[in-house]
C-alpha cells in the first residue's frame, strides 16, 4: 500500500542513513500510529508535548512493555531531531514499568529431546543457535564467507545494535556445514544462469556488480522462492524466513514433552547458562553473545543461582 508523500519522504531519510529495513518498518509504524492517535495532525503542528502524551498514553492505556515504549521513542526522536531538525526538550514522560523477568532456559536432555524431533536443515539451524548463541535472524543470514570450518569460528555481520562479533562453531556441525554450503553454491550457480543471485546489503550490487556472482555473498540458508529486493526491486534469492522455523520448533516441543514455553531464543538463553555453568568467563560469554553491558549477560548467573553460592535451604538442615 502507497505511503503518504510525508511517510515516504521519511522512508528515504531512513534509507540515505543506512538503517535496516527491519528499523524503517518499525519507525515508519510508530510515526504513523502517532498521527492517527493524534487525529492525523502534521507532525509540524505538535511537538514535545504531543509526544509526551503519545508515550505516556501507550504505558497507561495501552499496557505496553518498556522496549516498545523505547522504540516508539526513538521513532519519534528520529522524526523530530534527524529529520525536521526540532528539538523536543526533557519529555518526561510515565515510563513503562519493567518486571525483571528470568530467561527459560532448557536442560541438556530437554534441548536433546527437542534436537530429536528435528531433521536436516531445520535440525542444524538450531543446533547453530544453541551452539554458538546466535539470534534466530542472526543465523539465517550467514552467508558462505562467514563461515570458517578451519578455525570453527562464526561471523555476524550487523547483528543488533549494527555490530559485527565472531562467535565459536561447534565441530561436530563442520561436515554438516560442509554438505550445506555445497548446496547453496550449486544453487546459486542455478540462479546465475538467469541473471539471479542472493540480496545483496545495502548499495553493494551497484559499487559490484557481479557480486550476486561470488560464492562468498550465497546465504547458507537460501530461500526456496525468488523474491523482489525491497530496495532494488530487482529479482533476487533472500534467505529463509524465520516464521518457518517457529513452525517446526512448536511441533518438536511438542513431540517432546518439554513443558515450558520454548522458542528460537531460548536456544541462546540456553547457550550462555551452559557456558558459565561450565566454568567459561563471564566476560567471554558477553563478547560471544555481543552484549554492550556485562549487566544484560549477568542475567544468565540468576538463572544458575550463583548469586546464592553457599546458601542451602534451610529444609536441608531438618533432615
Amino acid at each position: 500500500m502507497k505511503q503518504s508523500p510525508f511517510l515516504e519522504s521519511i522512508r528515504q531519510d531512513i534509507r540515505l542513513r543506512g538503517y535496516s529495513i527491519r528499523t524503517e518498518k518499525s519507525y515508519l509504524f510508530w510515526i504513523k500510529r502517532f498521527i492517527l492517535v493524534n487525529k492525523k495532525r502534521h507532525p509540524k503542528d505538535m511537538g514535545g508535548d504531543e509526544v509526551k502524551q503519545f508515550l505516556t498514553w501507550l504505558t497507561v492505556e495501552r499496557h505496553v512493555a518498556v522496549n516498545t515504549q523505547k522504540v516508539a521513542l526513538n521513532a519519534l526522536v528520529f522524526l523530530y531531531h534527524k529529520v525536521m531538525k526540532i528539538h523536543l526538550g526533557d519529555l518526561g514522560f510515565k515510563l513503562a514499568t519493567k518486571q525483571r523477568q528470568l530467561p527459560i532456559v532448557l536442560t541438556t536432555s530437554e534441548i536433546s529431546a527437542i534436537f530429536s524431533h528435528l531433521t536436516g536443515r531445520n535440525l542444524l539451524i538450531f543446533k547453530i543457535l544453541y551452539g554458538s548463541g546466535l539470534r534466530v535472524n542472526e543465523c539465517l543470514r550467514l552467508r558462505v564467507q562467514d563461515i570458517d570450518l578451519e578455525n570453527l569460528t562464526l561471523t555476524v555481520r550487523d547483528g543488533k545494535g549494527n555490530k559485527d562479533r565472531q562467535t565459536l562453531l561447534s565441530h561436530a556441525l563442520v561436515e554438516p556445514l560442509k554438505v550445506l554450503i555445497s548446496d547453496a553454491i550449486a544453487l546459486q550457480k542455478k540462479d546465475n544462469a538467469q541473471a539471479v543471485g542472493p540480496s545483496l546489503p545495502n548499495a553493494l550490487a551497484i559499487k559490484y556488480p557481479n557480486a550476486f556472482r561470488q560464492a562468498a555473498w550465497m546465504f547458507i540458508f537460501p530461500s526456496q522462492r525468488l523474491c523482489f529486493h525491497p530496495l532494488t526491486k530487482k529479482l533476487c534469492r533472500h534467505h529463509l524466513h524465520d516464521s518457518t522455523l517457529r513452525k517446526f520448533l512448536q511441533s518438536a516441543v511438542l513431540k517432546s514433552n518439554v513443558h515450558k514455553k520454548v522458542n528460537c531464543h531460548t536456544m541462546r538463553h540456553s547457550f550462555a547458562t551452559h557456558l558459565l555453568a561450565q566454568g567459561t568467563d563471564i566476560r567471554t560469554v558477553q563478547e560471544l553473545l555481543g552484549h554492550n553491558d556485562l549487566n544484560t549477560t549477568q542475567i544468565y548467573t540468576h538463572v544458575l543461582g550463583e548469586h546464592y553460592a553457599g546458601t542451602v535451604s534451610p529444609l536441608d538442615y531438618l533432615t
